[in-house]
């Protein structure tokens, strides 16, 4: 039988509360730049069987203009204050964000659904998903303390490539 992830509706039931996570929060303890109102209920034992993954969301397709792409994209964040940072051109986009989940299999799929599931409420460009990555924290950050890592997400934003 397969568990839900801790703090996830139960299937079927649409959205689910998302959070957002300070460039350089401290992931250890609670982080001051969420929104307590959006939290769930989170018992101790159910946080302490999750954790946080750094995920990269590749994406790419026919060509949109660069406004489109751009509105999209901050529609995205602005709907979904989780993301850290999006960059884009006409042809492919790069998304990246933390997500809570019990396990890299829990933070791959909810990833893999991010793109589909905002296309149209975001105004999102049709394009395909060709790329995922989801590391760790401690992986994450030993990446960037030895320098070949991506740098910690600042500017926070939209940005072209």
């Amino acid at each position: 039988m397969r568990r839900a992830r801790p703090g996830a509706p139960p299937r079927g039931t649409g959205s689910r509360a998302l959070t957002s996570v300070g460039a350089g929060a401290d992931f250890g303890g609670p982080s001051t730049d969420r929104n307590l109102e959006q939290e769930p209920v989170v018992t101790s034992e159910e946080r302490t069987r999750s954790k946080l993954w750094h995920i990269t969301l590749s994406v790419s397709g026919g060509e949109t203009p660069l406004k489109e792409v751009r509105r999209g994209l901050e529609q995205l964040a602005h709907d979904h204050p989780f993301l850290l940072t999006s960059r884009y051109a006409n042809d492919h986009a790069e998304v990246r964000y933390w997500e809570e989940a019990r396990d890299l299999h829990d933070a791959a799929a909810v990833a893999l659904r991010l793109w589909g599931e905002h296309r149209s409420s975001a105004g999102l460009p049709p394009w395909e998903i060709v790329g995922l990555e989801v590391i760790d924290r401690e992986t994450y950050h030993q990446r960037v303390a030895e320098g070949y890592g991506p740098p910690p997400a600042a500017p926070i934003g939209v940005h072209p490539y």
